[in-house]
């Protein structure tokens, strides 16, 4: 589990800007969002690879949050995921409206600005919105189905908890802006064995590659006052 300040971000325990921390989970996932710098990135963000499943997320997550220089840090999910909804490819995106897991749901904000930044970055490529849910483990078959019928079109382990973690750790400066955004990596028909052996897999971690510019952009728009 690593928790380190992107090069360059200029982390600054004094900085009156709230930072942002981006969570994934899985080595790959971090490759990826390490592998291209991009101009506009936020002052003091931070990468965090939680480990695989909601007890590593929310542990990582609360982990991070407590510290100092944290205070007031927006948070944002990512990585791959599976669909739920036929008609989803893999290296489609997924921009979550709510996380969604037994403890109950967490809105997400800007979901619709998010979106629009996504199809930005990554022309082409279809942007999907709606509730994500989580999952402690691999989702196949018949459960997939399952899980569509509760109205979610996207499942992964670790947003949920990530997100419930965030909204639920204390800070005296107000509700903490939080999102969810994935890539698909496997869909209804389109079911991947593992992860970066197929065609699949390739095509999501380049997508995944290319959209730090449009986290950024949400960033900024948290901290604008909300109406």
């Amino acid at each position: 589990m690593t928790a380190r300040p992107a090069t360059g971000a200029g982390d600054d325990a004094g900085a009156p800007r709230a930072l942002l921390l981006i969570a994934c989970a899985l080595r790959i996932e971090e490759a990826a969002l390490r592998s291209r710098r991009h101009r506009g990135a936020p002052e003091g963000y931070s990468l965090l690879r939680t480990g695989m499943g909601p007890p590593a997320a929310e542990r990582a997550v609360a982990r991070s949050l407590a510290e100092p220089r944290m205070r007031g840090a927006a948070v944002l999910a990512t990585g791959f995921c599976a669909g739920l909804v036929p008609g989803m490819h893999p290296g489609d995106l997924v921009v979550a409206e709510e996380t969604r897991d037994p403890r109950g749901a967490v809105a997400c904000v800007a979901a619709e600005h998010l979106a629009e930044a996504l199809a930005r970055a990554v022309p082409g490529r279809t942007v999907h919105t709606g509730p994500l849910i989580g999952s402690d483990h691999v989702v196949r078959g018949q459960e997939r189905a399952q899980l569509r019928a509760t109205g979610a079109i996207a499942v992964d382990m670790e947003s949920a908890a990530t997100l419930w973690t965030a909204a639920h750790t204390g800070d005296r400066t107000g509700p903490r802006p939080v999102a969810a955004v994935r890539v698909i990596v496997d869909a209804p028909e389109h079911e991947l064995v593992r992860i970066g052996t197929v065609r699949g897999g390739i095509s999501a971690f380049r997508v995944l590659r290319a959209v730090l510019p449009a986290f950024y952009e949400w960033h900024r728009s948290s901290l604008l006052p909300r109406r």
